[in-house]
């Protein structure tokens, strides 16, 4: 692989994704992911399987519902314990992408490290930037939201569905809208009610 282009992937600077020898390499994670997406319901183990050998990093009990779709299959993704992705989960990782423990995401929801300059001329010779996602334990990111390249999301924090996440979002808060902004702490009343009305029956606390 060409390394000079190999390392502007993960360092932010502009480079070109048409590389050769980085696509060599991306195509052998999209054989893989295609294996994986082709998977039967019932082909659990082999879907463990897969996901090992597809990921930078995966903890136990991690599951994704194909299809799912990924520039490099999940070879720069790094994910903890019990990570849970529904339908069509996106993930351009053309970069560093690491997921904590718990989090799940809802269906259709895009994460995104990969950017293009603003200056047609730079996009005219297909230049690319990526920078890294990071999102927390135990978060939850509703349907359809988008997670843009170089965003924090803190421990415990709800996307609100078909949000667009441009800038970090702090730990324990509930944040939705586009652009993604707080709208408020999680706090006792979510000890109180679920939805709408709806109690927490207390024993499960």
């Amino acid at each position: 692989m060409s390394t000079a282009m190999k390392e502007k992937m993960h360092t932010g600077e502009l480079y070109l994704p048409g590389d050769e020898e980085i696509l060599a390499e991306q195509f052998q994670c999209l054989e893989l992911l295609y294996e994986y997406n082709q998977t039967r319901p019932l082909e659990q183990e082999k879907r463990q399987r897969l996901m090992k050998e597809m990921f930078a990093e995966i903890g136990e009990s991690c599951y994704i519902e194909p299809p799912f779709h990924s520039n490099f299959g999940g070879r720069h993704c790094h994910w903890g314990n019990g990570v849970y992705a529904n339908f069509n989960l996106t993930m351009v990782d053309d970069t560093h992408i690491y997921v904590g423990d718990q989090t799940m995401f809802g269906p259709n929801v895009t994460l995104s490290t990969a950017g293009h300059p603003i200056l047609p001329e730079l996009r005219e010779q297909v230049y690319q930037y990526n920078m890294p996602i990071h999102i927390g334990r135990n978060c939850w990111i509703g349907a359809g939201a988008i997670v843009l390249p170089g965003v924090t999301i803190g421990d415990n924090t709800v996307i609100g569905a078909g949000s667009i996440v441009t800038r970090d979002i702090p730990a324990n808060v509930v944040a939705v809208g586009n652009p993604c902004r707080v709208m408020r702490e999680i706090g006792e009343r979510d000890r109180e009610l679920y939805f709408r009305g709806r109690r927490v029956p207390q024993e499960l606390l």
